[in-house]
């Protein structure tokens, strides 16, 4: 049986794996999903502003800056707390329900969907609010047909009990 130093070393190395394990998958999912994919659909060009659009660039910003953290919030949460990746190659250890967790049980999604949108609005590009829309409904798909079965399977009651009391697409106002 290890002794209180070895286990001490391996939850900081199975942590410290978590970390750069969700910062790569952070790089490669959201960073495609919501920086590669719009920049190959309008190569960030702006479009020309119609009367009123200052505001919804400014709107737009504030939601790409709002996806952003919660992105960043939710993978470090993630590596820390669940010890392992949103990625289905390295789950989590745990079951993540704290932070932002507590009021919606897909917040990275919401997150990059409000990233795309908030680009959308910043750049004056109504493609990317299609994109978005386009996003939502595969995540969607996704999260019914595979994630949430996963979960399940993988933490039982748990989740179960967890699902049934967040929502998993509109935040409630109350952890």
């Amino acid at each position: 049986m290890p002794g209180g130093h070895t286990i001490a070393r391996m939850a900081t190395r199975s942590r410290a794996r978590s970390v750069l394990g969700s910062f790569v998958f952070l790089l490669v999912a959201p960073g495609i999903v919501a920086g590669v994919v719009p920049w190959l659909l309008t190569g960030w060009e702006v479009r020309d502003a119609l009367p009123g659009w200052s505001v919804l660039r400014v709107v737009g910003a504030l939601l790409i800056a709002a996806g952003a953290a919660v992105l960043l919030e939710a993978f470090v949460r993630f590596a820390m707390q669940g010890l392992g990746t949103p990625a289905a190659v390295a789950p989590t250890e745990h079951l993540v329900v704290g932070g932002l967790y507590r009021y919606v049980r897909n917040p990275m999604y919401l997150a990059v969907a409000a990233t795309i949108v908030g680009q959308a609005l910043l750049l004056g590009q109504p493609v990317l609010l299609a994109y978005a829309a386009a996003f939502l409904a595969v995540v969607a798909a996704f999260v019914h047909w595979y994630e949430e079965p996963t979960l399940s399977r993988q933490f039982g009651s748990e989740y179960d009990d967890y699902r049934r009391s967040v929502p998993g697409w509109w935040p409630r106002r109350r952890a």
